[in-house]
């Protein structure tokens, strides 16, 4: 973060490259009034980057194949393990608001059908925690580590 002394002593700017791809993003300013100008994104993010801002690299980096295999990776897992997570417990409410005698069932002792679907709620949650986890370890940090090195290369060489 970089402080300005003087008249705009107020003003500061962030020096985030994150914050710079995002603020240049569809019907975003230039910081003149007129709309931001992006050169088209290359398929390779491996490419020189001299003279590309930082903003133009992150851009170029989301329109890369690598990245959007990343995303795809991603999105392969959440979407299904969402849907069938918000299935199950949207299920253990309804079933437990209108089948009153099912619940209420016994399995063993004072344990009836209701505290083990309760139960089942929380180890869902690890269980898909776990998932999760190993998910990301497995089929996408390496590549979102890649891609991160990378970016961060081309930035350095678009600083000098």
């Amino acid at each position: 973060m970089e402080k300005h002394v003087g008249r705009d002593a107020a003003a500061v700017r962030f020096d985030d490259p994150w914050y710079d791809a995002l603020a240049s993003g569809w019907g975003e300013l230039d910081g003149t009034g007129a709309p931001a100008q992006v050169s088209p994104p290359a398929a390779d993010v491996t490419g020189s980057a001299h003279g590309h801002s930082a903003a133009e690299i992150y851009l170029e980096v989301q329109a890369s194949a690598a990245f959007q295999e990343v995303r795809s990776r991603y999105r392969r897992f959440v979407v299904p393990a969402t849907l069938a997570f918000f299935t199950w417990y949207l299920a253990y409410v309804v079933v437990a608001t209108t089948a009153h005698g099912l619940m209420a069932r016994p399995v063993f002792g004072a344990v009836n059908v209701a505290m083990l679907a309760g139960l089942g709620q929380f180890l869902t949650t690890f269980l898909l925690t776990w998932a999760y986890v190993r998910h990301a370890r497995l089929r996408r940090d390496r590549a979102a580590l890649d891609l991160r090195w990378n970016t961060q290369e081309m930035t350095r060489g678009a600083q000098r």
